[in-house]
C-alpha cells in the first residue's frame, strides 16, 4: 500500500499543476526568481511603476481648481515619471524578453517533469503491482486491472495512476463548483 500511496501523491501533485496551469506556476516561479536574485533593472522598473500609480491616485484626489499649486507639482512629477518610463522602454523590452525566456524554459521543464516522470514510473514498474485485490472481486474483468503486465490478481501501476488522476480531476471539479462563486448572468430586459 505504500507504493500505491506514493502514486496517489504523485498524481495529486501533477493534477495540481494541471489545475493551476503552467502559466500560473511559471509566473509565480518568475516572481520568486526576481525576489531571490534582486535584479536591479526589474526593481527599478517596479519602483517607477509603483511611484507613478501613487502619483496618479494623488493627482485624481487633488482638485486642479482649488489646489492648483499642489496639482501642478504632482502633474510635473507625473510627467517626469512618464518621461523616465519612455527612456526605460528599451530596458522594459529586455526585461520582457528575459521574462518570456524564463517562462518558456520553466514551462518546458515542468512539462518534462510531469509527463516524463509519469512515463518513467509506468514503464519502470510495469511488472509491479500497486496493490493486490482479493480473488473474485471483479470476476472476469479482473484481467483489465492487471493490464499490461502486473501479476494476476493485482492492480497495475498504470491503471492505478489513471484511476487516481480521474478521481482527483472529479474532486477538483466538484470543489471548484462549490467553493468558487458562480457568475450571475443579468436578466435580459423585456
Amino acid at each position: 500500500m505504500y507504493f500505491a500511496t506514493l502514486v496517489l501523491l504523485y498524481a495529486f501533485i501533477t493534477e495540481t499543476f494541471f489545475i493551476l496551469g503552467y502559466s500560473y506556476v511559471t509566473k509565480r516561479a518568475y516572481q520568486w526568481y526576481i525576489h531571490l536574485t534582486d535584479d536591479k533593472k526589474v526593481a527599478k522598473q517596479q519602483k517607477l511603476k509603483r511611484d507613478l500609480l501613487v502619483l496618479k491616485s494623488e493627482l485624481a484626489k487633488t482638485s486642479s481648481q482649488d489646489e492648483f499649486a499642489k496639482w501642478a507639482k504632482i502633474r510635473r512629477k507625473l510627467d517626469k515619471g512618464l518621461a523616465d518610463v519612455e527612456k526605460l522602454s528599451r530596458i522594459d523590452s529586455e526585461i520582457n524578453l528575459n521574462k518570456t525566456a524564463f517562462e518558456l524554459r520553466t514551462k518546458s521543464i515542468l512539462w518534462v517533469l510531469v509527463h516524463g516522470t509519469r512515463l518513467i514510473i509506468i514503464t519502470w514498474y510495469t511488472r509491479s503491482a500497486a496493490f493486490y485485490l482479493p480473488r473474485g472481486w471483479f470476476g472476469p474483468a479482473e484481467w483489465f486491472l492487471w493490464f499490461p503486465m502486473a501479476p494476476r490478481g493485482a492492480v497495475s501501476v498504470a491503471i492505478w495512476m489513471s484511476a487516481c488522476r480521474q478521481v482527483l480531476k472529479q474532486i477538483f471539479k466538484l470543489t471548484n463548483e462549490f467553493i468558487l462563486p458562480k457568475r450571475v448572468e443579468p436578466e435580459e430586459a423585456q
